[in-house]
């Protein structure tokens, strides 16, 4: 019992309430997303549509995620986390009803736009109020607690919502719609707002020949830092191999003669693996270096799909599937913990927001460029140039780590007033009170 009580306190023990608040937000908004999963079956069985006009209204919701994901993480530092959350939340809310009721293309359209703009604004502020809130130490727990919610939620929509677009397909778009505002209300009436430095400031960059620091715009700061755009490219491709699962594989498997039945059964093992594990990834991982974490999890994602170039039969595919889904557990937690990092407390809002953008642009090239490669030279080519991509990936994330080490540690001699930097924008010691410095 005492050594049950031990491995349930290392798991979830010690995290601040407002933690186990923001938690439960995710959990529950998840679990009423299940409009995206069925908007292309919506799209074309519901309201008719052909396939290049429903990927039209998919397309445009991305588009839209693009620029929210930027916008969100400007207003998150400038404006400050709760507001932006509340309003990207009640206007997601509201677009999302209005979705529901939409009959005519343009309206669906105009609709999907600003609902991905709305909805993705949300992220950058939400990721920059948990990393607030969270010690460094325990951050590596609270993203795969967070993680591990997202994903019960997100399994649980997609059932229900098999169910309720049953009934009427509208539910889905009132649930959802529902379960974003009851997120707000617990957000905005039990976190309060944690300013890590002077809101909006911007931080200074001593010129490497030497002389005062030099104002520069947030914008800049950001093109600036190598170290953490290296990351974001390399998140980038990473996410262009994963989102392979959602466009190519179920293609794949169609040509081998197994239905849609089988890839959603298949696919599920992947929620069903990060449900049953992923609490347990922080005692893992321990304290290994966050940089070789990722890594790890990177080539470990590539293997899982490099295989599928192998796999015919429905249990080869769902061997890879529990492979990629292995290395996608280990990264997650690790990879947040990394971009917490290598964010100055000052600017955490747009740094989100830029590292967002990654996920957003992979999401509106995965399918053309797989679907080409697919189509010009073959699924095994496909399937094995994944593989080849997440090794170079992987290597990469292990090159950079000096430079991350170092960047952290800058940050931290920063929040401490104990260095002048040379050539790296970074915030003055005022802005990084609270800025993420744990060690790679």
């Amino acid at each position: 019992m005492g050594s049950a009580r031990r491995v349930l306190d290392n798991l979830i023990g010690g995290l601040p309430r407002a933690f186990w608040y923001l938690w439960t937000g995710s959990l529950i908004n998840r679990l009423g997303s299940a409009v995206l999963v069925f908007m292309a079956i919506y799209l074309t069985q519901e309201r008719g549509f052909s396939d290049a006009r429903a990927g039209l209204v998919i397309g445009l919701w991305g588009a839209g995620g693009a620029a929210g994901s930027l916008l969100g993480g400007y207003l998150a530092d400038r404006w400050g986390r709760r507001p932006t959350l509340l309003t990207a939340h009640l206007g997601a809310a509201t677009l999302m009803v209005a979705m529901g009721f939409a009959r005519d293309l343009p309206t669906l359209a105009g609709c999907a736009l600003l609902l991905g703009l709305f909805a993705e604004a949300a992220r950058p502020a939400f990721s920059a109020m948990m990393i607030d809130v969270v010690p460094e130490r325990d951050r590596v727990r609270a993203f795969s607690l967070n993680y591990w919610a997202v994903n019960v939620g997100f399994a649980a929509a997609a059932i229900l919502g098999g169910f309720a677009a049953r009934i009427d397909y509208l539910l889905l778009f009132l649930i959802n719609a529902v379960t974003i505002v009851i997120t707000a209300v617990i957000i905005f009436v039990k976190v309060r707002e944690v300013d890590p430095g002077r809101r909006g400031a911007l931080p200074p960059v001593v010129p490497a020949g030497g002389g005062g620091p030099a104002p520069v715009g947030a914008l800049r700061t950001i093109l600036r830092d190598r170290v953490f755009l290296g990351l974001t490219g390399l998140n980038l491709f990473s996410a262009l191999v994963f989102l392979q699962a959602s466009s190519m594989l179920p293609i794949a498997m169609t040509d081998d003669g197994l239905d849609a039945t089988t890839y959603g059964y298949i696919i599920a093992l992947n929620g069903v693996l990060i449900v049953a594990g992923q609490l347990f990834v922080p005692r893992l991982i321990g304290r290994s270096s966050h940089s070789r974490v990722v890594a790890l999890g990177v080539l470990l994602s590539g293997v899982g799909f490099g295989l599928t170039a192998f796999a015919d039969l429905a249990w080869l595919y769902a061997l890879t599937v529990l492979i990629w889904t292995l290395g996608e557990m280990i990264n997650s937690p690790s990879n947040s913990t990394l971009v917490a990092t290598l964010s100055p407390a000052a600017l955490r809002g747009r740094y989100q927001g830029v590292f967002s953008l990654s996920w957003q642009l992979a999401g509106a090239l995965a399918p053309t460029l797989g679907g080409l490669v697919r189509e010009t030279a073959g699924d095994a080519t496909l399937w094995l140039g994944c593989f080849v991509l997440t090794a170079l990936v992987s290597l990469g994330h292990l090159l950079a780590r000096p430079a991350r080490e170092r960047r952290a540690a800058e940050l931290r001699a920063a929040a401490l007033g104990t260095a002048t930097l040379p050539q790296v924008p970074i915030p003055g010691a005022a802005q990084t009170k609270a800025a993420a410095a744990s060690g790679n």
